[in-house]
């Protein structure tokens, strides 16, 4: 009766072999999976830096247009920020830019600025581990992507 017992419990127990087999089609599988999940990542933060810019050039634009009508013809001198904010409507320069601002940061998908000096004004958004650097002219009113940039940097502009 014992061996019966024995040979019963067997049965629903997987072998080595069966084990050892799940074991590399997992490893298999991450090995695919993890290279496509960094590369959905750094996709990710090129929408974002995208998406970024274009609301900042559009603000800057809106920006413009309001002032004309009331006679101003000026771009906004500088583009607003704090110790943690970047192009925010915080109201220190009466000409806020974006409602909400852009948090700033010194890792991937983050915007940091290098240089508020006027006459330009340089930003850097960080994407892929590369520093893209974007220059703002206050006297064209335009938000730029420095020349001679890595690709991943183009990506952001085209």
């Amino acid at each position: 009766m014992k061996g019966t017992n024995l040979m019963k419990k067997s049965k629903y127990a997987f072998t080595m072999i069966e084990l050892v087999f799940v074991i590399v089609v997992l490893g298999i599988l991450a090995t695919i999976a993890i290279p496509k999940f960094a590369a959905t990542r750094t996709d990710a933060q090129i929408s974002k830096g995208r998406a970024d810019i274009a609301s900042i050039r559009s603000a800057i634009i809106s920006d413009r247009q309001a002032h004309i009508i009331k006679g101003e013809p000026d771009y906004i001198s500088g583009l607003s920020q704090d110790a943690t904010t970047l192009f925010d409507g915080n109201g220190t320069t009466g000409r806020e830019l974006l409602m909400y601002g852009v948090t700033t940061g010194n890792t991937d998908g983050h915007w940091s600025t290098t240089d508020t000096a006027a006459p330009y004004i340089h930003y850097v958004y960080k994407v892929g581990g590369k520093n893209c650097a974007f220059t703002y002219d206050p006297q064209t009113g335009k938000f730029d992507l420095n020349a001679n940039q890595d690709t991943i940097c183009d990506k952001l502009v085209n």
